[in-house]
C-alpha cells in the first residue's frame, strides 16, 4: 500500500540526494558528480517531517499517494539539495569588534588591540554584561541570516563567558533560541576557549574550574551535546586538552577540538584517540595527520573564512585531506573576531579556491560530512527516512551555488517538512 505524503516538491531539474552509494571519501576527480547522487527531472515526497520517497517525477504517482491536505511546492525547474549544515559557529555573543577590524587594517597588531582592552576579552566583557534575553534576541536575528543562506542546522559554541554562570547563560540562550527558531541548533560547551584575564597567572585553577564545576553543571542541565577545547599556543596545551575532554566524556559530552590552527600541537592524534566528532581549522595539519584521520570517524572541518578574514595565507590543506580519504566538512566559524559572516556558500567557494577542494567535495562538506561532524545520521542527505530539510535553489544548475559567489541562492527552504522560508 502506498504511503500518503503531506509534502511534495515537484518540477526539480537537478536533485542532489547525497546518496553515499554514489560515492564517498577519496573519490577520484574523474567523476565530478561522485557522491552527489543526482537525479534529473525529479520529485521528493515527505510525511511527518521525514522523506518518504525520491526519484524521477514521472514515477511519483506510482510511489506515493496524496490527499487534500498534501502541500505541493513547485521547484520551477531549479536544483534542489539538502538544507545546509553549519557545523562550527560562535553565534551567541554580545558587542561588536568592527572598530578593531579598522584598527587592524590600519596596522595595529593583535597585541596592541588586546592591550587596549580589545580582542576576545572585549567580547567576553560584553557577553558577561548582556542578559540571556539580549543574547537570545541577537542570536535570533543572526539565525535569520543563516536561513536566507539556505542553512537549516547550526552548531553554536559557548566560550565568551569564561566563568560558570556566564557559560551557562550562553548555553541557556542557545537552548531558548532553539525553541524559538526554525533552524535546528546544536550546543557545544567551549569553556576552554581562552584563559580569562583574572586567571592568566593561575591557569591550573581555571582548568580545574572547567573540569570540576563547569562541565558537571552543563551536563546536569543538559545544555550541550559536545565539549570543545581550543588547543593552541597561548590557549590550552594538549595535556590540558586531554584532561578537559576526558572530563566531558565522563559527563556524556562528545569531544571536539579547535586543532592545528596557528601552531602545531599534535592535537589531531589526541582527538582521534578520544573519538572526537571533529577537528576544526587544521591550517597546520600534515600528511601524517591526514592519514590518521582517514582511518577514523573524526571529521576534518575547514574554516577558510577565518584564514581569509585574518589576512593569512596558510589555508588548511583541503586537497591533501580529501585525497587521503578524510571526511572533510566546511563551516563559517561565524564569530565577532575572525569571521563575521554567516555566508556558508561563500565559505564553499573559498574552500575550492584556497584549500583545493573540488565543487562536489564542497557540497558534501556542508551536507553529509557536516552532519557527521555533529553526530547526525538522519541529516545531510535526501533519502527515504532522513529528515526533510530541503533547500530549493534559485538556479537550474547547482554549481551556481559556488560559482555565483557571495549572494544568496535560496529560492525556498523546507525544515522538517514545513516551508519555512521563501524569497
Amino acid at each position: 500500500m502506498k504511503k500518503t505524503a503531506d509534502l511534495l516538491v515537484t518540477n526539480i531539474g537537478q536533485l542532489l540526494t547525497m546518496d553515499p552509494a554514489t560515492g564517498g571519501r577519496g573519490d577520484s576527480q574523474s567523476d565530478p558528480m561522485a557522491g552527489l547522487g543526482i537525479i534529473f527531472d525529479a520529485a521528493v515526497a515527505a510525511a511527518d517531517g521525514r522523506i518518504l520517497w525520491v526519484g524521477k517525477e514521472k514515477e511519483l504517482a506510482g510511489a506515493v499517494s496524496k490527499n487534500e491536505e498534501t502541500r505541493t511546492v513547485d521547484a520551477c525547474g531549479c536544483a534542489v539539495m539538502p538544507g545546509l549544515i553549519d557545523c562550527h559557529t560562535h553565534t551567541v555573543f554580545a558587542g561588536s569588534r568592527a572598530h578593531e577590524f579598522a584598527r587592524r587594517i590600519s596596522g595595529a597588531s593583535y597585541e596592541e588591540i588586546l592591550a587596549a582592552g580589545g580582542g576576545i576579552l572585549s567580547t567576553v566583557k560584553a557577553t558577561r554584561e548582556a542578559t540571556q534575553e539580549v543574547l537570545v534576541a541577537l542570536a535570533l536575528g543572526r539565525l535569520d541570516v543563516f536561513l536566507a543562506m539556505g542553512v537549516t542546522t547550526v552548531e553554536i559554541k559557548s566560550g565568551y563567558g569564561l566563568d560558570t554562570e556566564s557559560e551557562l547563560k550562553m548555553l541557556g540562550a542557545v537552548a531558548e533560541a532553539d525553541r524559538r527558531h526554525v533552524i535546528d541548533l546544536v550546543p557545544t560547551f567551549l569553556g576552554a576557549h581562552t584563559l580569562p584575564l583574572d586567571y592568566r597567572a593561575r591557569r591550573e585553577d581555571y582548568v580545574q574550574l572547567v573540569i570540576e564545576e563547569m562541565i558537571p553543571r552543563v551536563a546536569e542541565q543538559r545544555l550541550a551535546r559536545f565539549c570543545d577545547v581550543f588547543c593552541e599556543k597561548g590557549a590550552f596545551t594538549p595535556e590540558e586538552t586531554r584532561r578537559i575532554l576526558e572530563a566531558g566524556i565522563a559527563h556524556g559530552l562528545k569531544p571536539k577540538v579547535h586543532s592545528e590552527q596557528m601552531s602545531r600541537s599534535g592535537s589531531i592524534a589526541l582527538a582521534i584517540e578520544l573519538g572526537a566528532a571533529s577537528v576544526d581549522h587544521l591550517e597546520q595539519a600534515t600528511a601524517e595527520d591526514a592519514a590518521a584521520l582517514s582511518e577514523s570517524d573524526t571529521v576534518a572541518v575547514l574554516l577558510p573564512g577565518a584564514t581569509y578574514f585574518l589576512g593569512k595565507k596558510d589555508f588548511a590543506p583541503g586537497r591533501m585531506l580529501a585525497d587521503a580519504g578524510c571526511a572533510v566538512a566546511i563551516s563559517t566559524d561565524f564569530n565577532p573576531g575572525s569571521c563575521m559572516s554567516q555566508n556558508l556558500p561563500l565559505m564553499m567557494n573559498m574552500a575550492c579556491l584556497y584549500t583545493g577542494l573540488y565543487p562536489r567535495e564542497a557540497l558534501l562538506g556542508v551536507t553529509r560530512w557536516a552532519a557527521q561532524a555533529l553526530g547526525f545520521d538522519d541529516m545531510g542527505a535526501l533519502l527515504a527516512g532522513k529528515q526533510a530539510d530541503i533547500l530549493i535553489l534559485d538556479t537550474p544548475d547547482y554549481r551556481n551555488l559556488l560559482y555565483n559567489f557571495a549572494v544568496p541562492h535560496t529560492q525556498a527552504l523546507i525544515k522538517k517538512g514545513k516551508l519555512v522560508y521563501r524569497r
